[in-house]
């Protein structure tokens, strides 16, 4: 039986046979080749993957199988922009079955740390680690909704497309999801008001 990590090498190494026998997609700006679009976009979809998920060989696994799905629908996808919307719409997608499918929630508890202390280095990085381990307690498409929207800075409007839900929804789970967190921040760090946050 083949091991797990020799699967992902195998797969590793298909995308990168892969990447040198695309055809280009003809478009306005220029050919734009599947080794291109891969070397773009990779550290964009492993992101994605990694801060919903916080499992490096998940995300990983994720990132490889997208590309080569990326690879068997390329005739189908006409622009630079038409592949940035798919690679963020598919590894979205994938990510999220992947943690309902397999129960997966990120390995971090938000009782390992305790409180946090500012004298260990600094209040506002400890914050930000305090606050990563809440956003890893909210319902996948919540956390989700944040992942796109603070982590990787898309617009409202984009993460509505993404997740093919309505504008209004998506300032609605954002806002639920922010709400929650700034309850769970008031609560832990007993004080009387949570992180500020952007306002959309």
């Amino acid at each position: 039986m083949v091991g797990e990590g020799q699967q992902r090498k195998e797969r590793s190494g298909l995308v990168a046979t892969l990447a040198s026998s695309v055809t280009p997609v003809l478009t306005d700006v220029g050919p734009p080749t599947f080794v291109e679009m891969l070397e773009t976009h990779k550290s964009m979809v492993y992101s994605i993957a990694w801060h919903f998920l916080r499992d490096r060989s998940l995300a990983e696994e994720l990132a490889q199988d997208v590309f080569l799905e990326l690879h068997r629908n390329w005739a189908s996808l006409k622009s630079r922009q038409h592949i940035l919307f798919w690679l963020r719409k598919v590894i979205t997608h994938r990510a999220i079955d992947f943690a309902r499918k397999r129960k997966v929630r990120p390995e971090i508890s938000l009782e390992q740390t305790g409180e946090p202390s500012v004298s260990e280095s600094g209040h506002d990085s400890l914050l930000s680690s305090y606050l990563e381990r809440m956003v890893a307690s909210l319902p996948e498409k919540q956390r989700m909704a944040i992942v796109l929207r603070y982590q990787e800075g898309m617009e409202l409007e984009e993460i509505a497309q993404v997740l093919g839900m309505k504008t209004a929804t998506v300032k609605t789970q954002i806002f639920r999801a922010l709400d929650l967190l700034r309850s769970k921040t008031a609560q832990r760090l007993g004080k009387g008001q949570g992180a500020k946050y952007e306002r959309f």
